[in-house]
Order: C-alpha cells, then sequence, then structure tokens
C-alpha cells in the first residue's frame, strides 16, 4: 500500500525536478537544483574557511605560529637593537609562545617597512613592525613615499621614548648651537623620511642653522663611522644609538653635544637645551612641539589594520607583561638601553592627536620639513 500511493502521488504531480531521459532537465527543475547545489557549496566554504579560524582562542591561533618582526632599519641602529631586544622575550607571554622572527627591510626612512605592514602583510596578527616615530606626522604632512594611514595600524605598545641629538666631531669648529647658526657643518644623513634628516632641516627652516646633510649613508652605524672617518663633521641620531654604539666617545669626549630633540630634557642630558626651549616665540614654540611629538611616540610597535580584537588584545597584553619582565630588563641593562613603556591603547589615542593639528600649524610645520633647494 504505501508504494501505491507513493506512485499515485507521482503520477498527479509531474516531475519537473529531474533530469529527462535525453539528459537535459526540465526549467523550473534545473534552477531549483542548481540554486540548491550553489547554496551547499557556499556553506560548506564559509565554514570551512571561516568557521574553524573565528572559533580559534589567541592560544589556539598562535600555538606553533611564527611572526615576523619587522624592522624598517639596517642592523646595528637603535630601533633595530631596541626590536631585537623586544623580540627576545615578547613570544613567551603571547599566549600559545610563538615563534617570534627579526628581519630587517630598511629603505626611504622605514616607509617601506611600514608599507609593507599596512598594504601587503597578512591581516591576521602574524606580522608586527616598527618604523619612524614620526610616521603619524609623515602621512599629515603629504610627504613622499607614504603609502599608509598611521591610525589605522593597530599600536602595541611603546617600549622606550626616542631622544634624538645632533652631536659634533671634537675637530669640528661647531661647538654650541648658537655656532651652528653661523657656521656650516656637514652631518652624515640617510632616508629622507628618517629623523635623522628631518631633525637637522627642521634646526635649519626654524632657527637658521647651517648644518648640510650628506645624504646616502646606510643607517646609523655607517653615518657615525662617516664621522670617525672625518667624512663629515658630526651626525644627527638617537641618544640611545650614540651611548650604545659608542660609549668611549662619551667617555672620552670625542663628541660635542649641541641639542636633543624632546618635549623635555632627557635624565642622561640634563645640560643639554630641547629644541623647544631654543624657541624664541610661541609660533616656533607650536611648530616644534607638534615636530618633537614624535619622542612620545617613541620606539614603538605595531600590527596590521585589521586584526581580530581579541588577538590584538593579546598582543597588547602580551607587550605590557613583556615590560615588567626582569629578564627583559636585565637585558636592557646589559645593552644600556632605557625602557619607559607606554600602553598600545595610550599609543594610539596618541597617534590619533596628530589628526587633530589645525591646518594653519600643519602649514608651517610642513614648511619647517621641507629641506632648502
Amino acid at each position: 500500500m504505501p508504494n501505491s500511493r507513493i506512485g499515485a502521488r507521482r503520477a498527479s504531480k509531474p516531475r519537473t525536478n529531474v533530469l529527462a531521459l535525453d539528459g537535459s532537465a526540465t526549467r523550473g527543475g534545473a534552477v531549483r537544483v542548481y540554486r540548491r547545489a550553489i547554496l551547499i557549496i557556499l556553506t560548506a566554504g564559509i565554514v570551512g574557511s571561516g568557521g574553524t579560524a573565528s572559533g580559534q582562542t589567541p592560544e589556539q591561533f598562535y600555538a606553533g605560529k611564527t611572526i615576523d618582526f619587522v624592522i624598517g632599519y639596517p642592523p646595528g641602529g637603535s630601533n633595530d637593537t631596541l626590536g631585537r631586544l623586544l623580540t627576545r622575550h615578547l613570544g613567551k607571554h603571547i599566549p600559545g609562545n610563538p615563534t617570534i622572527v627579526p628581519k630587517n627591510q630598511p629603505g626611504a626612512g622605514s616607509f617601506l617597512a611600514v608599507n609593507t605592514v599596512f598594504n601587503v602583510a597578512p591581516k591576521d596578527g602574524t606580522v608586527i613592525g616598527i618604523g619612524a616615530p614620526t610616521i603619524p606626522l609623515d602621512e599629515k604632512l603629504g610627504t613622499q613615499g607614504v603609502r599608509f594611514k598611521s591610525a589605522e595600524l593597530n599600536w602595541i605598545g611603546r617600549l622606550d621614548s626616542l631622544v634624538n641629538v645632533v652631536f659634533m666631531w671634537k675637530t669640528s669648529p661647531v661647538k654650541t648651537f648658537a655656532d651652528a647658526q653661523k657656521l656650516q657643518a656637514t652631518l652624515s644623513g640617510t632616508g629622507v623620511g628618517s629623523t635623522v634628516s628631518i631633525y637637522p632641516t627642521v634646526m635649519n627652516n626654524v632657527f637658521g642653522t647651517k648644518f648640510k646633510l650628506v645624504m646616502g649613508y646606510k643607517g646609523s652605524s655607517e653615518a657615525m663611522l662617516a664621522v670617525e672617518r672625518g667624512e663629515v663633521e658630526g651626525h644627527s641620531t638617537s641618544w640611545t644609538a650614540l651611548k650604545v654604539a659608542h660609549p668611549d666617545w662619551l667617555r672620552d669626549r670625542s663628541v660635542t653635544i649641541l641639542v636633543q630633540f624632546a618635549l623635555k630634557r632627557h635624565g642622561d642630558l640634563p645640560d643639554i637645551p630641547t629644541a623647544v626651549e631654543l624657541a624664541r616665540n610661541d609660533e616656533e614654540r607650536a611648530i616644534l612641539g607638534a615636530v618633537m611629538n614624535a619622542t612620545e611616540v617613541g620606539t614603538a610597535f605595531f600590527t596590521t589594520p585589521g586584526v581580530p580584537p581579541d588577538r590584538l588584545t593579546a598582543l597588547r597584553r602580551a607587550f605590557d607583561a613583556t615590560m615588567t619582565d626582569p629578564e627583559l630588563f636585565a637585558d636592557a641593562q646589559k645593552i644600556n638601553v632605557g625602557v619607559s613603556p607606554m600602553p598600545g591603547e595610550e599609543l594610539q589615542a596618541l597617534v590619533a592627536e596628530v589628526s587633530n593639528l589645525s591646518p594653519a600649524l600643519l602649514s608651517k610645520v610642513r614648511a619647517a620639513y621641507t629641506p632648502a633647494n
């Protein structure tokens, strides 16, 4: 009986959803079969590609993974030194304990590395980068080579503020900042987007100093060697790079420091004026304050846009834990560098503040940034 009822039902209703004997399909049935098949394929694809990943905890995701740590500078400088310091300790605090591999990608004052992280790197939390602290201002000013949006990078944390200095070799006739306003002095330079070049340019434009940049050196290590060889009279670099690479120069008074680029004097340099202190009026103070804000961004680390929020939180909390790790502090003391951390959330807000510069002040900062022809 059941079979006869089924047969009757089939006989009373056309079979529009099956293939005809010649292999063709009736129109209504073919459309329904096709739609059903597409739905099954799409559903399977969504579950297969995203379901497992989205259900992973950060620990599950990072277990067995490698994080590429992109350093936008050559080996040997302060950013490389501090970046590698972090890589030695960060992994043990990230859930899943991934391996972290430092990779130098110098070029265009770190823009090459930042552009790569922003535009090319996978947006899954497996890439961390470090670039120039001035990149938020460079973006705002429309500096050539910028292919990133600094506020869309996910900032993980700052290891230390980055105070730069201008120093002169002992044989240079320039011994004071006032001398630099009267006498031309050659400084070794690297990329156009680097603070090595930016700060002396700002001094020339704001204070009328006569620094002449000799460009093309591959990082501060090579640029400092040029000073020692007598190819140039001085160099502008981070205080950390100078004291780590050449503590003997400081001990033997082989160099004279003219100015420090910071909002306030560094504890190691209580007798050296800041560029902001040298300002002669409110306009100069405003321009220099905007530029020196980069010292607060400092040695800061970021990952790509689009990282899942739980992984970004995991990276930020791992960074915070690393900043209280006794092993990191012992390592930092061994290589003679300071640690003055800032959490990722505060750093993200600081980077965003650059966007609030008034058009009038931005125009003046742009003029201060622009090298003379």
